[in-house]
């Protein structure tokens, strides 16, 4: 009886043994799960940084290259904006300047010294000297801002104006041939048609 009691302990004790042990096992491998589940996120999410790293970094050289592109377009649009201000100021500044010649030399033909014929030939000589130095000048100008080929066929109009003037200021002086007129006739026409032609220059010419 003694025997029996103990071999039927021995297989009691045997069987739950065993059976601790299974349940251990079973919640090992519950455990192990999480731990590995984990390890598979962490690395897609890692994964996943470097091409978003990527995205991001081309996305801020695109947004460079069209900043500096930009900056480029706008530099030269500045650039040209200038030249065209500076052109215009140019031609401005010098049609300021001839309104402002012509006021002090009308002043000067309207109030000469005395009422002689000298006196008005003197004021008229005056005024020649200023008007051809202006021509020159903005002849010169133009010299500088035409293409060679503008710039040779101005030449030639110029040629022919000179001629122009100076034969028409010889036809108005022949009404006083012989009198004290003459001369004064003639540089008056020669100073209105020298005076005409230095606007004409900046209107149409100067840049």
């Amino acid at each position: 009886m003694m025997k029996t009691n103990r071999k039927f302990l021995l297989v009691m004790f045997t069987l739950l043994f065993v059976s601790l042990a299974a349940c251990e096992k079973s919640t090992d491998e519950s455990n192990a799960s999480p731990d590995i589940d984990e390890e598979s996120t962490e690395t897609s999410s890692n994964t996943d940084k470097p091409g978003s790293e990527g995205n991001n970094a081309n996305s801020e050289n695109d947004n460079t290259d069209s900043e500096s592109n930009s900056s480029i377009k706008n530099e030269e649009t500045s650039v040209n904006t200038k030249e065209k201000e500076d052109e215009v100021s140019l031609k401005e500044d010098y049609l300021k300047k001839l309104d402002e010649t012509k006021i002090e030399m009308d002043y000067l033909r309207q109030n000469p010294t005395d009422s002689s014929t000298y006196a008005m030939k003197n004021a008229e000589g005056q005024r020649f000297d200023v008007w051809d130095g202006l021509l020159n000048e903005v002849y010169g100008v133009l010299q500088g801002q035409l293409s060679p080929e503008e710039m040779n066929k101005l030449r030639e109009e110029q040629r022919a104006w000179i001629k122009h003037r100076d034969s028409t200021a010889l036809e108005a002086s022949e009404k006083y041939k012989g009198g004290t007129q003459e001369q004064l006739e003639y540089t008056t026409v020669l100073n209105n048609l020298t005076e005409e032609r230095c606007f004409e220059l900046v209107e149409v010419y100067m840049k």
